[in-house]
């Protein structure tokens, strides 16, 4: 079977080398595709000396350098003091000349200001710089902070007040628009369930506050808010995954908002509408009351001109933020005082019918719940059914309850078919219908978690302007908290204060009760609404925009560059960005479709900061010191939960929609996003996982042959030397993956840098990245190591002593066998390369050593033929393994196995093969035996066997070649008087026994050529270097036993079984 050449001899010089058989090994030159891809690979390095690592560098002395913006420079012990006088030499000059002023960026101590710093991304040297802060967004103290988080809790208007301040207003989210919705559950639920749901929604909140102010005081937090904290704690990836989520929420509440304030608007004043249609319906007395419904092109219009407003707003920046925050906070907190003035100036059936002052006697019929069916406007028949038309912009009359629209005659015929008997009164169509005809909405105590859960979201709005905070480590927790269980009480106390003052009929008819009950200003309560949920709008579109550019800042996905700003600036992309978000929703205007959007946005991420701060806590790493002390892992384990469980309450299919997209968002990040480590703590958890499980392995104890894994340490040091850019053979990598089963394992790259340590210690780092960058190119699953020694020997000793840990020890060396030693006429590789082979069987490591490794096949190069065994000596069957591994790659699972095993007498031939059939088929292996005798009492002339031609023609040139070496040893020894030496050491030269070896290798070669020249790859036992023999004569039994076989692995086991026969 004919071969390609591949890529050729690494370590080759410039002119080719051909064999006696005419093959050809051709050096790999520079201009070479394995060595142009490698060399196009960025070795993560900016200096110049890492490119040629592994070179030999004269000695360069480490140099320390400190940034400092101010660009000073001399030694900080030469500067001067502000009063002008020399420092003091340092006290700590034996810890370094380096202040720690100027190097950690303590600046403070001496009254300067320093710049923040970057977060430090995966594989960047990131200088901290000491200087003049960037101009920032104006920050002032936290006075007053709780009494702005009690009055906003509640009204939602006076949200952006918080920048103005720098304080943290956090709990921004109830307002009297959603007091509405609570004053109809109350009706529907009765006091006592809505008590309970109240106390569940707001146990989330509180749970999740806890949280989030125990992350937010573990270290300075920069803009992003819960971003930040969740990609820090649990990884960039989960981090923007949960990051976008919530950006969207963000951005869809503020179309949500906008929508209520317009609705709001056209209600209170209708002669604004432009496409008007009035409906008249039942609410709930005997005479039907008329109610205003905006049209859907009114809302689509006015949405579209209110966030064209509010963005205009955003885009003046914080400056102009809060210059308009009285604007929607002052009314509001008029409209509060009214309500509650209101409630206790009532009396019965005063301002209106239905209204009986506070009184127990209400407050005990309004306990029990009274579900009840509606229609969409969520009005309640009185025997507990209430239709809806089919048709919209229809009269349907059943029982004695009328439904009556303003409706064109000719739309009348839309309903003919399901409602008789249509008259005409006044232009109004009439009609009278079973109830059956009519599509009913039924309630429960579950279904109105979801209709009062996105009340209480939005504890993070705080925190997603946390780097316009002064202060963010006591604004967060104490401005979190404090809106949680204020707003919480606020409205615990509020449900009370209506269920005792209003009958059921009346919070489940009256949509604007609070206005109905306000004194001295009623009206002043639609205001109040209006602009609460256009400070809410104008929230959103004021945290989102920011989320989304701190997101983009992190330079984690690369397709959100656009939306990058910097420190200080307004981003502007991406609030034009949220602004067409928001305007693509109000458009949409289905209110029911945004509402649980939002609402899983916001629960899916209090579930990562509720997750977060329990891997955190539960983990307990030494940075884990948070200020906030009162805080637990269960209890975020049980907030974690409580969300997921509201989620599923609230839709099972929203639930699943929303995770199914996070996920994807996950996936693509994980694909496209670039690499960074921000200490997570899923990296906390995998090296306590790690530790745990090393302890569990044991230190020293023998891992069973059912466990045990191949753990590859390749050695990567040429034998020669590499072009600039390749710190290893490009093949290398390829094989270390086929000793891999599905991936599986890991391998260990090492290479040897010549020099001493404290000159070289950079270069190592240099050409640490480079290697590493080697293995992410070829996605190989290992890790890089470079080791400073004098030379190639000690360096090798001292990593198969110290490399690994307990039982996760590299337990099989690899390398490559130095074809070029003759041709180079490298000398010194024969005690080198006989050294590492020594030092493997001392240290009891099995060896693997490759032979035309240039023509390795890599994952897209499909081979044909044979694997070939010539299985010699006992290895604990890591020969058999090895073959196997190698099926289960695509270069070679089209091959077969086949082993030799080498009998030296006829009669024990089968008997041999029986035995070792019996053995694969024990070890579930398919393989053809196949036993060969050599009779090795046969003359050394080449008689028994009938070498091939070519075996006999290197046997004789080794013979010529040791003859002349064992001839300069002898007349050097008797020119000095000393014994024979070789290596630096005495040796014993038995010349009969050298021949032996020399045939004995012949014998085995010729074999090889016979059974296997067509084989894809063949493997054979590696012989041990015989005791007191030269180097250079085991160098000569190798090439001998290699000659003419391309592609070959020499195999030596260790002293432990690597398979067994049992279950």
């Amino acid at each position: 079977m004919d071969r390609d050449n591949g890529d050729g001899d690494i370590e080759g010089g410039d002119d080719g080398f051909r064999s006696p058989i005419g093959r050809q090994y051709r050096p790999v030159l520079a201009n070479d595709r394995a060595v142009l891809e490698m060399s196009s690979m960025d070795p993560g390095s900016t200096s110049s000396s890492s490119t040629a690592a592994f070179a030999d560098h004269p000695p360069n002395l480490r140099k320390v350098k400190t940034s400092v913006s101010d660009a000073k420079e001399g030694n900080a012990s030469h500067q001067q003091q502000p009063n002008g006088s020399q420092q003091q030499e340092s006290k700590l000059e034996l810890f370094g000349f380096d202040s720690l002023v100027n190097i950690l960026g303590l600046k403070s101590m001496t009254g300067e200001q320093i710049g923040q710093p970057s977060s430090p991304r995966d594989g960047e040297d990131i200088s901290i710089t000491a200087g003049l802060p960037k101009p920032a967004a104006p920050k002032l103290g936290t006075m007053m902070a709780v009494l702005k988080f009690v009055v906003h809790s509640c009204i939602k208007g006076g949200g952006m007040s918080d920048l103005q301040r720098g304080s943290d207003d956090s709990y921004s989210l109830p307002h009297l628009l959603t007091l509405v919705d609570t004053l109809w559950i109350v009706g529907m639920a009765g006091v006592g369930e809505t008590l309970l749901l109240v106390a569940l929604c707001g146990t989330c909140t509180f749970l999740t506050s806890i949280s989030l102010s125990a992350i937010a005081t573990n270290g300075a937090m920069k803009g992003g808010g819960p971003y930040y904290l969740i990609g820090r704690a649990l990884g960039p990836e989960v981090g923007v995954s949960i990051g976008l989520c919530f950006f969207l929420g963000n951005a869809v509440a503020g179309a949500l908002y906008v929508l209520g304030a317009v609705e709001t608007f056209l209600k209170a004043v209708p002669a604004a509408g432009i496409f008007r249609e009035t409906v008249t319906q039942v609410n709930g007395t005997a005479v039907a009351q008329p109610i205003e419904s905006p049209s859907a092109h009114d809302l689509q219009i006015y949405g579209i001109v209110v966030t064209i407003l509010l963005c205009f707003i955003v885009f003046g920046g914080v400056k102009m933020i809060n210059r308009v925050a009285p604007a929607f906070l002052i009314p509001v907190l008029f409209s509060v005082v009214c309500i509650f003035l209101g409630i206790f100036l009532a009396r019965k059936d005063h301002p209106t019918e239905g209204i009986s002052g506070l009184s127990s006697e209400t407050f005990r019929e309004n306990w029990s719940s009274d579900y009840q069916k509606t229609n969409d406007a969520g009005i309640p028949q009185t025997d507990g059914s209430l239709g809806q038309p089919s048709a919209q912009g229809s009269q349907v009359k059943s029982g004695s309850y009328t439904y009556i629209a303003s409706t064109p005659r000719d739309d009348v015929s839309r309903i003919q078919p399901m409602i008789s008997r249509p008259t005409m009164l006044n232009g109004i169509a009439e009609f009278d219908c079973p109830l059956s005809a009519i599509d009913n909405t039924e309630y429960n105590d579950i279904s109105l978690v979801g209709l009062f859960f996105p009340a209480v979201t939005g504890i993070m709005a705080g925190s997603n302007r946390s780097s316009s905070l002064k202060d963010t480590q006591r604004s967060i927790p104490v401005g979190t908290l404090a809106a949680t269980l204020v707003t919480t009480l606020l409205y615990l106390v509020s449900l009370v204060l209506f269920g005792s003052v209003a009958s059921r009929q009346k919070l489940l008819t009256d949509r604007l009760l609070t206005a109905t009950i306000a004194w001295p200003f009623p009206s002043l309560i639609k205001i109040g609404i209006i602009l609460s949920t256009m400070g809410a709008a104008l929230q959103s579109l004021t945290g989102a925009p920011r989320l989304l550019a701190a997101i983009a800042n992190d330079d984690i996905l690369p397709i959100l560059n656009y939306f990058k700003v910097a420190d200080g600036s307004e981003p502007h992309v991406a609030t034009l960005f949220t602004a067409f978000l928001c305007v693509g929703c109000v458009i949409i205007g289905n209110l029911d479709l945004i509402t649980p959007t939002v609402t899983m946005f916001f629960l899916l991420c209090y579930t990562g900061v509720n997750l977060s701060c329990f891997l955190l806590d539960l983990l307990d790493a030494p940075s884990w010191r948070p200020r906030w002390k009162f805080h637990h892992w269960s209890m975020s384990l049980v907030g974690a939960l409580l969300c997921i469980v509201i989620m599923f309450l609230i839709s099972w299919s929203f639930t699943v929609v929303s995770l199914a997209l996070a996920s994807l968002i996950y996936k693509y990040v994980s694909i496209k996003g670039k690499a960074g480590d921000w200490g997570d703590g899923f990296k906390s958890a995998y090296f306590q996982l790690a530790l745990r499980s090393l302890r569990s392995l044991g230190a020293n104890s023998q891992v069973h042959p059912k466990n045990w894994y191949p753990i590859p340490l390749i050695f990567c040091r040429p034998w020669g030397k590499l072009p600039e850019n390749v710190p290893c053979h490009p093949k290398l990598a390829d094989f270390a993956n086929c000793m891999k089963k599905k991936g599986r394992g890991m391998s260990i790259f090492v290479s040897i840098l010549d020099g001493d340590y404290h000159e070289c210690a950079e270069d190592a780092k240099s050409a640490c990245k480079q290697l590493n960058t080697y293995i992410n190119y070829k996605n190989c699953e290992g890790v890089a190591e470079i080791v400073v020694a004098p030379n190639m020997s000690e360096g090798f000793r001292a990593i198969v002593q110290t490399m690994g840990l307990g039982n996760l020890k590299p337990n099989i060396v690899v390398m490559r066998y130095p074809e070029i030693w003759r041709r180079e006429n490298l000398t010194e590789i024969p005690a080198t390369f006989v050294g590492i082979i020594s030092d493997c069987i001392v240290a009891n490591k099995a060896v693997v050593i490759v032979k035309g490794l240039d023509e390795w096949p890599n994952e897209y190069q499909r081979q044909y033929g044979t694997i070939d065994l010539y299985w010699i000596v006992r290895d604990g069957g890591l020969m058999l393994l090895l073959s196997q591994l190698l099926l289960t790659k695509a270069s070679f699972e089209n091959c077969k196995i086949q082993v030799f095993c080498i009998a030296e007498d006829e009669g024990d031939a089968e008997g041999l093969k029986a035995d070792v059939k019996k053995f694969l088929y024990d070890l579930r292996m398919q393989a053809e035996v196949f036993v060969i005798t050599i009779k090795w009492d046969a003359q050394m002339d080449g008689g028994g066997g009938s070498p091939q031609d070519e075996s006999t023609e290197a046997f004789t040139s080794a013979q010529l070649r040791i003859d002349d070496y064992l001839t300069e040893m002898k007349q050097r020894a008797e020119r000095e008087g000393n014994p024979l030496m070789a290596d630096g050491k005495p040796v014993v030269v038995n010349e009969k026994q050298v021949e032996k070896f020399l045939y004995t290798t012949l014998k085995l070669n010729s074999i090889i050529l016979r059974y296997s020249r067509m084989a894809a790859v063949v493997l054979v036992s590696l012989p041990p270097p015989p005791v007191s023999h030269p180097a250079y004569f085991y160098m000569e039994y190798m090439d001998l036993l290699l000659e003419n076989v391309p592609r070959i692995l020499i195999v030596r086991g260790y002293r432990r079984d690597v398979v067994t026969l049992f279950t």
